[in-house]
């Protein structure tokens, strides 16, 4: 695969992860997007590092950072997901019509 096929590539998850934010009911759901943007944003700063455009290091140490990022977006994520069920007994976000402190 050429250079151009992994920016492609990588725009095509992005594009799908955009999508999955608007479109998603759920919480489950809208953090299956977040994770598709990040990853595709990995991609993209590999590719770039792997075809010296930008330091390989630098990218590698990037991509480290926001994997580091969406692990904690995901435990964070799951926790919220997890109280608002256990709250309202209801996983789509559009029935929720208020949070309570």
């Amino acid at each position: 695969m050429n250079f151009y096929s992994f920016l492609i590539l990588g725009a095509i998850f992005f594009i799908l992860g955009i999508y999955g934010l608007i479109a998603r009911r759920t919480l489950i759901g809208i953090l299956i997007s977040a994770e598709l943007l990040l990853n595709a944003a990995n991609l993209n700063l590999i590719a770039l590092g792997s075809y010296g455009f930008v330091s390989a290091r630098q990218a590698q140490i990037i991509v480290l950072f926001i994997i580091a990022l969406a692990a904690c977006e995901t435990a964070v994520g799951l926790a919220l997901a997890m109280a608002i069920y256990r709250a309202f007994r209801k996983s789509d976000l559009n029935e929720i019509s208020e949070m309570k402190g």
